[in-house]
């Protein structure tokens, strides 16, 4: 799953796939917006990312994208 998140008065917003699922971050951005404090979700690798609630500017969750190998056209 592709997570992006961007951070108020950040260029660069984070860019990184997670194993978990739409659901499962979701409830975690709710919870967090609900109780404030931090925003917590873990990549693919097992790095966790920490982001404090009140910098959030948005929170794009979308699927994995399917690589294409070779020049076929589709």
């Amino acid at each position: 799953m592709e997570v992006r998140i961007g951070v108020q008065n950040v260029a660069r917003e984070l860019v990184f796939e997670s194993a978990q699922d739409t659901d499962d971050i979701t409830a975690a951005v709710a919870e967090a917006l609900t109780k404030g404090g931090t925003l917590q979700l873990k990549d693919e690798k097992g790095r966790l990312l920490v982001v404090p609630v009140a910098s959030l500017g948005y929170v794009d969750i979308g699927a994995s994208e399917v690589r294409k190998v070779g020049f076929g056209l589709s």
